[in-house]
């Protein structure tokens, strides 16, 4: 089975559905894939979603950054599985569980990796869609699946993030350990 990061790019916003009670009804125009079995990045857009479902169907944990808000809910309209059935790890809901507070991904590179995203706002990426920019779309997105593996990665070696306070400034220690399934290896 395989382990995939993940973060999906939308071609249209909250606004556009008339809120997020209507996540239902925004529609995927990227997803970015860092597949651990294939030791490699992916990229699949909206006519893509079949080949996105043979890989999720290998898959046996999900990594990202506000994906059971996001990128599961949104992604699961379009893919021909229920993605809500598979283990996930969301680097944001343990922020948040241990600390009470949210934190954007691109703060959290900043303070931790040194690095930061490509543009600050996910409404860039409906932005480069709209434009016909997919190149520069995929590679926005891969960058944030790259920053989300990197900052993964970085918490399974030391146990921790830093993670600024909210009105402080004050860096706090997220003390993270996940809890992985034990993944069969493919028989195939």
């Amino acid at each position: 089975m395989d382990k995939l990061v993940i973060d999906i790019e939308t071609k249209n916003s909250f606004a556009d559905v008339g809120g997020q009670q209507n996540i239902k009804d925004l529609k995927v125009s990227l997803v970015g894939v860092f597949s651990y079995e294939q030791n490699k990045y992916l990229s699949f857009n909206e006519y893509q979603v079949k080949e996105l479902n043979d890989l999720l169907k290998k898959t046996g944990l999900i990594i990202g950054f506000s994906i059971n808000r996001f990128d599961i809910p949104v992604l699961n309209e379009h893919c021909g599985i229920n993605l809500f059935n598979l283990s996930r790890i969301d680097l944001l809901d343990e922020i948040e569980i241990l600390l009470g507070q949210r934190i954007s991904l691109d703060i959290l590179a900043k303070t931790n990796l040194n690095t930061g995203k490509t543009h600050s706002s996910g409404l860039e990426a409906i932005r480069l869609y709209k434009e016909g920019k997919f190149d520069e779309l995929r590679d926005y997105c891969l960058n944030d699946v790259k920053i989300t593996k990197d900052l993964y990665e970085l918490t399974k070696k030391q146990g921790h993030l830093l993670v600024p306070h909210r009105t402080t400034g004050e860096m706090q220690k997220a003390h993270i350990h996940f809890d992985e399934p034990l993944m069969p290896q493919s028989l195939f």
